[in-house]
């Protein structure tokens, strides 16, 4: 999810491409009517994953497939082409019958709409859905697909730096002051060591977190920026980071703050769950902790990464698509997926103990503050041009080089569009 958001900037700018491009239909057993030699209705299913992914995914897809006399499912894996052929397969009017999925803005007037198929499932179904996930798999106040799993973001600590300077551990309701004493002092006492690491690369997506945190976003719910990417609380947010640069103890990065963790040269940043497998790999004696909160008040925001399963439009077996699905977002697949992402089904979290597990259960606290956020590329207009803008403008106030002035760079930015 992490590296398909990097691509958020491209997906409205790629043009409806003739169906040439496409991938094949399917294997050879196919016939044009959309069923199998033997009678059974085919699906395809197209992935994003690339080859380290694709082999375990089609073992899923094995297992539906034995399950079942009337379907099967032709698994086709997109990798870093998946939006080129999206957009391309959807113009052609050639889409899978289902398909990963997560920016609904740009591809929900080709995806079918399952509101009607989730309210026939019941309300315990769809309840059984952290609430925080609906928005993300919806456009228009439409919902379009079902979530497959989540990641909401909190703070790493090195608990060997905090140790050696003799500093107490991060806890759930520190605030940037909290972080800005403790890297003053950790930095006083170990040479080389940065407190906190941010991002300079940071995307606009993930940088509405701290937004939200501090009580407003980059528009509002009809998609306005003036007056609120430009609001005062937003320029706070903009100038604590900026200053916290200014004293030396905000380090921006040209790296994620993941490799200045693994080689101890950071103590804490901000992140998804992407780096727990290689921190546990390497040994890293780290700690987890909710995002720092700002003065005032309750708890911070994180945004979600999220994606979800969705059906075509145009898809002549949209029956048969809902029924895998449901297999693909269900319990089994939840449970099945554990290792690589975390469960969107809170029967699952409940299941397996989520909550008591260490390096889940943070996650789960800071997804359980989410509800009803919903970041900026879902409600505004012609987002991707916009995006571009405010991420040169956090790139001009962060980056040591320039160090912008924040409120002249977010008026800038709604000078351009509005």
């Amino acid at each position: 999810m992490k590296k398909r958001m990097r691509r958020l900037a491209a997906v409205g700018l790629v043009t409806v491409m003739t169906g040439s491009m496409l991938l094949g239909c399917g294997g050879e057993k196919e016939k044009e009517d959309g069923k199998t030699s033997d009678g059974k209705v085919q699906l395809r299913f197209a992935t994003w994953d690339d080859a380290t992914a694709l082999d375990s995914q089609q073992e899923c897809v094995d297992k539906f497939n034995e399950s079942q006399d009337k379907i099967e499912v032709v698994l086709e894996g997109w990798g870093s082409d998946f939006d080129t052929k999206m957009t391309a397969s959807m113009g052609a009017k050639d889409a899978p019958d289902v398909m990963y999925m997560w920016d609904y803005p740009t591809y929900s007037e080709s995806l079918e709409p399952l509101d009607e198929r989730i309210e026939a499932e019941g309300e315990e179904y769809k309840n059984n859905f952290f609430e925080a996930l609906w928005p993300y798999n919806s456009n228009d106040g439409k919902i379009y697909g079902v979530p497959v799993s989540v990641v909401t973001s909190c703070l790493y600590y090195n608990k060997d730096l905090f140790d050696q300077a003799g500093v107490e551990y991060p806890s759930d309701d520190w605030t940037w002051e909290d972080v800005e004493k403790a890297s003053k002092e950790i930095q006083s006492k170990i040479d080389g060591v940065n407190g906190f690491t941010f991002p300079i690369g940071t995307l606009p997506y993930t940088l509405e977190m701290y937004l939200w945190s501090n009580g407003t976003a980059f528009v509002d719910e009809d998609g306005k920026l003036d007056g609120n990417i430009n609001s005062k609380k937003s320029i706070e947010v903009f100038e604590k980071f900026q200053d916290m640069e200014k004293d030396g103890v905000l380090y921006a990065s040209e790296e994620s703050g993941q490799s200045e963790m693994l080689g101890g040269k950071t103590a804490m940043y901000v992140d998804g769950t992407w780096p727990i497998k290689q921190f546990e790999e390497e040994g890293l004696n780290y700690g987890i902790a909710q995002i720092p909160k700002f003065e005032g008040t309750e708890h911070s925001i994180s945004v979600i990464n999220t994606s979800g399963i969705a059906i075509s439009k145009t898809s002549k077996h949209k029956d048969e698509a809902w029924e895998f699905l449901k297999y693909w977002t269900g319990e089994e697949m939840n449970k099945y997926r554990i290792e690589t992402e975390l469960p969107a089904l809170k029967s699952v979290v409940e299941s397996e103990n989520l909550r008591e597990n260490p390096n889940c259960a943070p996650f789960y606290t800071a997804l359980d503050n989410c509800a009803g956020y919903a970041p900026a590329s879902f409600i505004a207009d012609g987002w991707t041009e916009i995006d571009a803008d405010v991420q040169l403008a956090f790139e001009s106030i962060i980056n040591p080089s320039s160090l912008a002035d924040p409120k002249e760079a977010l008026n800038e930015v709604v000078a351009n569009h509005e």
